[in-house]
């Protein structure tokens, strides 16, 4: 009986002890990222090898990629970058399936591309980028990051023919809405877009 009491509370602990460091990891990469993002990446590689079953380091590693190929202008620098982030999501889409938060990223890494190439890219991924927001409105409406991302690019799509944008800026207020109600599931997991989306609701009144 001791035995197993012993096995117990050294199983209990090793487990305290695993969180604890996944939790240091994670708010290290967090401290890191705005002045070392790269060093960052890789830290939430590392702490994804060592939670085989987390998608949010991947995550967060992906993101990281796919904020900073916004301002490449090299291609190649560009594919590897993007197809390192294309790896982490399907990475994470594994361990999580149909989950909004990486259908984001998913979008913002198609939107990447269009962003360096929109005559060549814009064709086969404006399409695809839509279908991803439509699917992940519908299976979380109540998300955030789904509404902004989701507006921001319906008026950018808007602004691009020429369009009146106003219709989205009623988006852009519910999803502030959504935003001021908002709580994560635990620190670590995705909450962020609250300050962009509030300086494209300005501009609505401009």
């Amino acid at each position: 009986m001791k035995q197993i009491i012993y096995l117990t509370l050294v199983l209990i602990c090793g487990s305290l002890q695993a969180q604890s460091n996944y939790e240091k990891g994670m708010q290290t990469a967090f401290q890191l990222w705005q002045d070392n993002p790269i060093e960052a990446s890789n830290l939430f590689e590392r702490i994804a090898q060592a939670e085989p079953d987390n998608w949010l380091p991947s995550y967060y590693a992906a993101q990281i990629n796919i904020i900073k190929s916004f301002n490449l202008k090299d291609v190649e620098q560009l594919n590897a970058q993007l197809n390192k982030a294309q790896g982490l999501i399907d990475k994470a889409a594994k361990l999580s399936e149909d989950n909004p938060e990486l259908m984001v990223l998913q979008a913002l890494l198609h939107t990447a591309w269009l962003a360096f190439d929109g005559a060549t890219y814009g064709r086969t991924l404006s399409p695809k980028i839509r279908e991803i927001y439509m699917k992940a409105e519908q299976i979380a409406p109540e998300n955030p990051r789904v509404k902004y991302c989701k507006a921001e690019w319906d008026m950018r799509s808007a602004q691009y023919f020429g369009q009146d944008t106003s219709p989205y800026c009623k988006d852009l207020e519910k999803a502030l809405e959504l935003f001021a109600n908002f709580k994560p599931e635990t620190p670590f997991h995705p909450n962020w877009g609250e300050e962009r989306t509030a300086l494209l609701f300005e501009s609505c009144s401009q």
